[in-house]
């Protein structure tokens, strides 16, 4: 059986083409990412898993704004060398995948910007997505990104409008109303991790018409994605439960020189890869084992958000409305895991109070389900952030699933209309 060609953009470290991968109905043609340190990991895995010795070329270091050169290839002072985007497209192309970053349609991002991110040339990425869509005509695209490009608005019109307005006119069609369909917990399909995603389905017009697009993808939303779902939820502690315990490092690791201790293998991989524990002061550590003995008596006193911020301001002096600690419970999936995890981790305490720790590289890996062999070539921080930016692979392999199966419909209703 042939096996369908895919492209992924904006690929960060792979994890939605990880899930693809692993369903081994998808060949992957080309990957294009603007930051080196995830390509890297993507190449190791695409070439040292799963044996495509050309991903070495195909998985390309560069700018999706510059499209032209991305399209014809290009030769640049920090980039390096590419044939480009149209020398691996030998064949009809029929999957793009991706999502561009995040960061300006975040909440989060937005209320720290004094300008709402309003000036942030992240808002206008996706113009280079379905530049890229426009170019390769796949019969199917998918487009992920956070809950927050529902209600952002950079400059006055929603920006789901505007990416609808696009992707009709290059041909294609996403479903009318995203809120109720494109909206997935992706906690429902075996990722143990509260995560919301708008997940967009774009597919060709071809000769189809207005009323059949829709219905072909209200039907995926509706039927055939939900398929997938898993029957059981997934907890903190079935996903990290069976890793050692760990303790909080004595010394920063700039200080005795490890900082990439975190992706050094103790063996083949092993199930402890870039299971490390990071340096924690001794304050975070009081509170740490604070707030995690506060849950695990049953207390529950020092949980809400006025008591975090008088625990935070206390110990710091400061004065912030916005408090600082989270502590991942047990037997409930975890909160979403977000980049931020490099920089401290202080929302993402482990629960058993002895530990009195963040959580190490391979925790956050666990909880985004990605499998134990999946290799981090990078440093700490730079692993965390790619982890935090991913698509949780589990989630992905089932999206994969039904992606071939509303591929399967559209060929079947196209055969009707000929």
């Amino acid at each position: 059986m042939r096996k369908i060609k895919i492209m992924d953009l904006f690929a960060g470290a792979g994890g939605l083409l990880e899930g693809f991968m692993q369903t081994k109905r998808y060949e992957p043609i080309a990957s294009v990412e603007w930051e080196k340190a995830p390509l890297e990991t993507l190449k190791n895995r695409l070439v040292n898993h799963y044996g495509i010795k050309d991903a070495e070329k195909s998985s390309i270091w560069f700018d999706m704004q510059r499209t032209d050169e991305l399209f014809n290839g290009f030769e640049d002072k920090k980039y390096g060398k590419s044939k480009g985007l149209d020398y691996f497209l030998k064949e009809k192309l029929d999957v793009i995948i991706g999502g561009p970053p995040c960061q300006a349609y975040s909440q989060a991002g937005r209320t720290k910007d004094k300008y709402g991110m309003k000036h942030d040339y992240r808002n206008y990425l996706f113009e280079y997505y379905l530049k890229t869509v426009e170019r390769y005509q796949p019969e199917i695209f998918v487009f992920e990104n956070v809950p927050g490009m529902l209600s952002a608005m950079p400059d006055g019109t929603k920006i789901v409008d505007l990416i609808k307005n696009d992707v009709e006119s290059i041909g294609y069609e996403i479903v009318d109303n995203i809120k109720e369909h494109a909206l997935i917990d992706i906690k429902n399909y075996g990722v143990p991790q509260n995560r919301r995603r708008v997940i967009l389905v774009g597919i060709r017009k071809g000769n189809k018409s207005y009323e059949e697009m829709q219905s072909i993808l209200v039907n995926f939303y509706e039927q055939i994605l939900p398929k997938y779902k898993s029957s059981i939820e997934l907890t903190v502690t079935d996903a990290i439960g069976d890793l050692p315990a760990l303790y909080p490092k004595e010394q920063a690791d700039f200080i005795v020189g490890i900082g990439k201790q975190s992706h050094t293998l103790t063996d083949k991989y092993h199930y402890t890869w870039g299971h490390v524990a990071r340096f924690q002061n001794e304050r975070d550590i009081k509170i740490f084992e604070l707030l995690a003995n506060d849950i695990a008596s049953g207390k529950n006193e020092l949980q809400d958000a006025r008591a975090l911020n008088k625990i935070y301001n206390e110990a710091t002096g400061g004065n912030s409305k916005v408090h600082k600690y989270h502590v991942l419970r047990e037997n409930l999936p975890s909160t979403t895991i977000t980049a931020h995890l490099y920089k401290d981790g202080l929302r993402f305490i482990h629960p058993d109070p002895k530990q009195k720790r963040t959580i190490t590289v391979r925790e956050a890996a666990r909880l985004q389900s990605f499998p134990d062999d999946f290799e981090f070539i990078s440093t700490r921080g730079n692993n965390y952030k790619m982890i935090g930016n991913a698509v949780p692979p589990e989630f992905a392999r089932r999206l994969a699933l039904a992606i071939e199966e509303l591929m399967i419909e559209i060929v079947k209703k196209e055969k009707k209309i000929v």
